[in-house]
């Protein structure tokens, strides 16, 4: 089975996790691509397979070197986002994009003129959905790549290799991903979630992150008699959006700049509640707008009573770049894996996070690299044959450039 047939086949699977539940998986539909995965490892002759019982799945590429070289690991995640339906995809290849519109259902169009993203691939065959769902691509091209890697690597033993782990995960796109992920077990030296979007991309910083729920309770009072009595707990929800800096939102802010995003409001005269994510790449700029949404909370309290809101803060994961820094060798490792996959190493930053995140605070430096696919979490993702096959060639590369360069 080639690339292409291996990302085709698991982009099948509908994977969908979602954040109103409390297993793990969050979903039980992950659980069979879980299973499909597991077997085919096995019969491809990977070593150590194990799926636990959250759904986490191992498995080993075993040395074919009498050198000794760290081992590491490429992990990816199954589930697809939210955001999205990721049943019944129906994926389609353009041969030869031409660089004009896409018609991917009758009414649905792909433009240049909306994506300029497509005009970098003009030449190129690019995998398309019909208009109704996500793609998948986002991680299901890191799975294939990472598979498809593994397996070249058995066909040209010629290349030396140490030990390679891989790890496949569920509930990334609801922040989980890592959370039960056996840093341990997996016994990595360093790892690279394969993750990313365009080509040639390499990311070992992101935003710090937390998220906030806001719960306000009002009080209900005949409208007609509510005078100094009611508190309409919707007006007050919205008084305070109104109060946190409105440049400081995604749709006005770029590149290392941070946010407030509010991703839920609802609500009553009686009771409203209010989603957040706050994100910050700077560490200290993180912990002011922490200590912002704090003081917006009280000074609500303060003018319609205590207790009126109230706020659950937590933390979700930091910014990698501190776990990263004392090892930028497996940065190197990665630029000229990249370069000689024939690509121009893209060194960013992360507007958003990932399992490598979390998992480098837990023992496992773990940047970020591409996986290819573009305009992930909607209808109009695609993503280019050719990425695919780029971003398995820079795993195989990155096995083999850390044996030549850390085997001893």
């Amino acid at each position: 089975m080639n690339i292409v047939d291996r990302f085709l086949k698991y982009v099948s699977f509908d994977t969908q996790s979602s954040e109103e539940t409390e297993t793990t998986p969050s979903t039980a539909k992950q659980w069979d691509l879980a299973h499909y995965l597991e077997e085919e490892l096995r019969s491809l002759g990977f070593a150590d397979v194990e799926l636990d019982a959250n759904g986490y799945l191992y498995a080993t590429l075993p040395a074919n070197t009498q050198r000794e070289v760290p081992t590491i690991g490429f992990i990816a995640h199954m589930d697809t986002s939210p955001d999205c339906s990721g049943a019944n995809v129906k994926p389609r290849i353009v041969h030869n994009y031409d660089g004009g519109d896409i018609e991917l259902s009758e009414g649905i169009v792909s433009s240049p003129q909306k994506f300029p993203e497509l005009l970098n691939h003009v030449g190129e065959d690019i995998i398309v959905t019909d208009g109704h769902t996500l793609l998948g691509a986002d991680d299901k091209a890191g799975i294939a790549e990472i598979v498809s890697a593994c397996v070249y690597l058995m066909e040209h033993p010629e290349i030396e290799h140490g030990k390679i782990r891989i790890g496949f995960n569920p509930d990334e796109e609801i922040g989980m991903g890592a959370h039960k992920f056996d840093v341990e077990k997996f016994g990595c030296a360093f790892g690279y979630t394969m993750d990313g979007s365009e080509v040639g991309e390499i990311e070992f910083e992101n935003f710090n992150a937390a998220g906030a729920k806001i719960s306000i309770t009002g009080c209900s009072v005949h409208p007609g008699y509510a005078k100094d009595k009611m508190v309409n707990a919707g007006r007050v929800a919205a008084e305070l959006v109104s109060m946190l800096p409105e440049q400081e939102t995604p749709e006005h802010t770029e590149g290392y700049e941070g946010f407030f995003h509010l991703t839920g409001i609802s609500g009553s005269c009686e009771k409203a509640n209010l989603s957040f994510i706050i994100r910050d790449h700077d560490r200290q700029r993180f912990e002011e707008r922490k200590a912002c949404m704090r003081g917006v909370v009280e000074a609500i309290n303060r003018k319609y009573g205590e207790g009126v809101a109230e706020l659950d803060l937590r933390d979700q994961y930091y910014n990698m770049r501190e776990k990263v820094e004392p090892m930028m060798y497996i940065i190197d490792i990665a630029r000229q894996a990249i370069s000689e996959a024939g690509m121009e190493p893209q060194v960013r930053a992360i507007r958003g996070g990932t399992d490598g995140a979390q998992l480098s605070f837990k023992g496992l430096p773990c940047p970020n690299i591409f996986a290819g696919g573009i305009n992930f979490h909607g209808p109009y993702e695609f993503c280019p044959v050719q990425s695919l096959e780029k971003a398995m060639m820079t795993v195989v590369n990155i096995a083999r450039i850390t044996a030549e360069t850390l085997g001893k």
